[in-house]
């Protein structure tokens, strides 16, 4: 459990008020209707005792679902004079308190003094999260999100300016925040994502939850976040969680108290989880697609390598899953690819030592494919990422199948020009690399390719958009939450499409595919606008792929899809019709890293 403490208070006059429940100091709304007043006679039970104070229910509940009976009390001198199961009556003043301003407000007692234990030893029984009146629901997070967590434009108010009325039977957030300080129960738990620094993971019960996918997580879809996940503190006693947990892990029943810190809801344990029952396979199958080592069937990949160089602990693990899970397809969309010394910050731009040692590390994991790689170096500090590491895209790919077509590589600020025929100037090269869209980011690197008989042709264009640094808590208080870099990663949408529009405009059967990192979920605003403008299709949909299976990594609460792959029409459709031997396209997420633990995470696929 975090120690730390930075005192936000909102501010109000200080007034007293006496024999005050503690369901009218909480209210049912987000802030507190005795903010800043003194308090006097405030009865409960102690439930839970944490380093820096403890946790008291009401004797005198009021049984309206929107406030909630339980509340902190702040302070280390109360923690000295209170055991569990303790009935007593203290003084206090009410203070709603965040350590910053995107965070909600916790509503507390602080400064309690006469403190009287009325009665000991006295029954502490948790409330069952999935109960009659603690059922979490399962889509939106509050009414100030109008439908869409994700909407344009974000941070249109603020819930503690708004201060809504909590409806806790439709709104995660408004649910989370009526039983804010209550004992409860989770019963069999189980994990949606991997511990982070601090120890803390993601939750969800077996009360009903939606977004569920296969591996028994959570993966958010249009119009689903998952609010019902909660995210499990490490416990008070000193203990720590498995450093090994993993998507899907089953555990005994928890009992913890809910509580509010660091931009999100909170269950703080008492001890740590013990298994129940571990998900296999720990990784997933190979893929089912194969070479045909012609146009009637090529393979292609698309892995963020993470910051790779010629020094990252991770380059043989990558190498061994290009080759194993992926099963060496004939090519390979990369993004994240480093200099050839990393993070080093020099006049160094290549990347060949780079590349160079993940085609031998393919090899010695059993490849008898020697990749080609090809991709352009950046001008020096201007991609982003790692400050130093000058990371870009780039391609692998098998010369025994595919070549680049008229090969005349571009330099770091070329645009690429489309010439007569639908042939490119540059190939490889870069769109519009000095259009300010592309500023302290990824240029997409565009390709043409041809079988070796000269006789088939396709494009590619492999991007990563600007991050989603500088996002706010799905939990916070903008409402919608920051999306980090949205309005960057339209612009980028714009220039990235219209590129491929002007594309299809002169070849409306060119065989197109667009894929990478776009750092943007499918529905929302960046990727349904370039959908609009390039005319391409999502391969997801267009091979039938469950919107909850559609996952490349976990954060936070949800499985979620920020790496995607757009084909265009010919190849949604596929080209048998007209002659082109080319049959309908086929799929697979294969979830290298999202299913594994920390430890033998490497990059997203």
């Amino acid at each position: 459990m975090h120690a730390l403490r930075t005192l936000t208070v909102l501010g109000a006059a200080v007034c007293s008020a006496s024999a005050i429940t503690i369901a009218e100091i909480n209210g049912d709304k987000f802030i507190s209707p005795l903010n800043g007043q003194a308090v006097s006679d405030v009865s409960g039970l102690v439930t839970f005792k944490g380093p820096n104070g403890f946790w008291m229910r009401s004797t005198k509940p009021d049984k309206d679902s929107k406030t909630s009976e339980s509340i902190y009390v702040f302070g280390d001198s109360g923690l000295h004079s209170v055991e569990i199961g303790d009935i007593i009556s203290l003084n206090g003043e009410v203070d709603e308190y965040r350590s910053s301003d995107a965070y909600l407000y916790l509503t507390e007692i602080t400064s309690p003094s006469e403190i009287t234990v009325v009665s000991s030893n006295n029954k502490v029984t948790p409330r069952v999260l999935g109960s009659k009146g603690y059922k979490p629901p399962t889509r939106q997070y509050t009414s100030l999100d109008d439908g869409d967590i994700f909407g344009v434009p974000n941070n249109v108010s603020q819930i503690s300016v708004d201060n809504p009325t909590l409806q806790p039977k439709l709104y995660g957030l408004d649910f989370w925040e009526s039983i804010n300080g209550e004992l409860v129960t989770i019963k069999s738990p189980r994990a949606l994502g991997r511990p982070n620094n601090y120890g803390e993971f993601w939750i969800a019960g077996s009360y009903r939850t939606t977004g569920n996918n296969d591996r028994d997580a959570l993966t958010a879809t249009d119009g689903d976040a998952n609010p019902e996940g909660i995210l499990l503190d490490s416990p008070v006693d000193d203990t720590d969680h498995p450093d090994d947990i993993k998507l899907g892990d089953h555990f005994e029943d928890i009992t913890c108290v809910i509580t509010y810190q660091f931009g999100f809801f909170y269950c703080i344990p008492q001890t740590a989880v013990s298994y129940t029952s571990r998900l296999d396979p720990y990784r997933p199958a190979a893929t089912k697609l194969t070479s045909k080592n012609s146009c009637k069937g090529i393979t292609i990949g698309q892995y963020n390598v993470e910051n790779l160089s010629p020094s990252s602990a991770t380059l043989d693990d990558i190498a061994n899953q290009i080759v194993t899970y992926l099963r060496t397809p004939d090519l390979i969309f990369l993004q994240e690819v480093q200099d050839n010394n990393g993070a080093t910050d020099d006049d160094v731009v290549s990347a060949n030592t780079t590349l160079s040692d993940l085609v031998s590390a393919i090899n010695a994991a059993g490849c008898t494919v020697h990749y080609a790689f090809t991709d352009i170096p950046p001008v020096d500090d201007t991609n982003g990422g790692q400050p130093g590491g000058n990371i870009r895209n780039a391609y692998l790919y098998n010369p025994s199948v595919l070549r680049l077509r008229n090969p005349n590589p571009a330099g770091s600020t070329d645009a690429e020009v489309l010439l007569d025929n639908a042939e490119l100037k540059y190939n490889p090269g870069l769109i519009d690399p000095t259009n300010p869209a592309w500023s302290n980011s990824r240029k997409p690197l565009v390709a043409a390719w041809e079988t070796l008989d000269s006789q088939n042709k396709f494009f590619t264009i492999n991007v990563h958009w600007t991050s989603k640094g500088g996002s706010s808590s799905l939990q916070g208080d903008p409402r919608p939450p920051i999306n980090g870099g949205l309005a960057e990663r339209i612009a980028q949408a714009n220039v990235t499409a219209t590129f491929i529009a002007s594309l299809l405009s002169a070849d409306e059967d060119a065989a197109v595919i667009s894929a990478g990192d776009f750092n943007e979920f499918a529905w929302v605003r960046p990727l349904t606008l370039f959908q609009e403008v390039s005319e391409l299709s999502d391969l997801d949909e267009v091979v039938g792929i469950r919107e909850v299976e559609r996952y490349t990594y976990t954060f936070g609460v949800n499985t979620q899809q920020l790496d995607h792959m757009y084909v265009s029409p010919r190849l949604a459709k596929g080209g048998e019709e007209k002659g082109k031997g080319q049959g309908k396209a086929e799929f697979e997420h294969v979830h290298v890293s999202s299913w594994v633990s920390e430890r033998d995470v490497c990059g997203k696929v």
